[in-house]
């Protein structure tokens, strides 16, 4: 009997990988009336599990600072968990860059509104990302040659 290959692309799990809070300057910086600034930095990672099983990772980063004092800072990772079989390598990138990372973001940015919110700050909500033209940039930053310094 042959075996199928139709292509495979399958969520197994979605899940909060890790997320932390600190507020180092609490409860003093709390009085501060002055507005804050956010810094918030994004990352994705693949790494294959099994055959034909990947994690994507997301990870985000949330530092608020009333002049060089931080009010708070938020680490959170959400991954998932993809069942990719049968599909042609140069697919591979694009799903794993692009298609996981949009399924695994919404659960992310509501992890890390509900996560500062529950630290009694109002929610920081992360804007949508298009993951397609963060893909595309880092595609074209990776085959730029780097020139001698």
């Amino acid at each position: 009997m042959a075996e199928n290959q139709d292509p495979i692309f399958q969520i197994q799990r979605v899940y909060l990988k890790e997320s932390s809070l600190e507020q180092p300057n609490s409860p003093a910086i709390l009085l501060e009336q002055e507005q804050p600034t956010v810094d918030i930095q994004l990352g994705v990672n693949a790494a294959p599990v099994a055959e034909g099983v990947f994690e994507v990772v997301v990870t985000a980063t949330v530092q608020t600072k009333i002049k060089d004092k931080t009010v708070f800072l938020v680490e959170a990772s959400q991954a998932g968990i993809f069942e990719i079989r049968n599909l042609p390598q140069e697919q591979m990138g694009p799903i794993m860059g692009i298609a996981c990372p949009q399924i695994v973001y919404p659960y992310l940015r509501g992890n890390v509104a509900d996560l500062i919110q529950r630290a009694g700050f109002p929610p920081v909500h992360l804007s949508e990302i298009n993951f397609q033209a963060m893909y595309e940039q880092q595609q074209s930053a990776q085959a730029e040659p780097t020139l001698p310094q």
